[in-house]
């Protein structure tokens, strides 16, 4: 499975310290430079910037041959994911921006974010959604509440649990 990330699914999931599912999902992860780059910028969190440099096993860089010209983002992380997405035929991006994702929808690929990540391993049982929505309120990662609660009542039905 072929999954090309964008800086922010990144980003959140090493702060609410779930980072380790996606090799339990996905088993590699492919990042283009600029993403790389965003995770080891001075404003990022510490936290992630110390992850970025002891990059593990299962993430690589890897430059897209091609920018796609229909992509027009301010943001080269957006564009070049995107364009290795497609290059990479990949099974999935993640990405966490509206604009991105409909764009990246829009040229054919699957795409999830951080809450599907999450959402995803809790299916595979490999942490509890309720925990880490928590943690995640806990920073500033903007989303709808609504998003949450539908979420935690799918992650409930398939437990068959209430939702917390």
């Amino acid at each position: 499975m072929i999954v090309v990330s964008d800086s922010s699914p990144l980003n959140i999931l090493i702060r609410i310290h779930h980072i380790d599912v996606l090799p339990a999902l996905f088993r590699t992860v492919v990042i283009p430079p600029a993403v790389a780059s965003e995770l080891s910028h001075s404003r990022t969190p510490e936290i992630v910037r110390a992850w970025i440099d002891s990059k593990p096993a299962w993430l690589t860089v890897q430059a897209p041959k091609w920018l796609n010209p229909a992509l027009t983002f301010d943001d080269p992380g957006e564009r070049e994911a995107i364009s290795l997405a497609l290059e990479l035929q990949a099974d999935f991006l993640l990405a966490d921006d509206r604009k991105a994702r409909m764009a990246a929808q829009a040229l054919g690929l699957s795409v999830t974010g951080a809450i599907g990540v999450l959402e995803l391993a809790s299916s595979r049982r490999l942490l509890s959604l309720s925990e880490a929505f928590t943690q995640l309120r806990a920073t500033d990662f903007k989303i709808a509440n609504s998003i949450l609660v539908e979420a935690l009542q799918r992650d409930s039905d398939r437990h068959g649990t209430r939702p917390e």
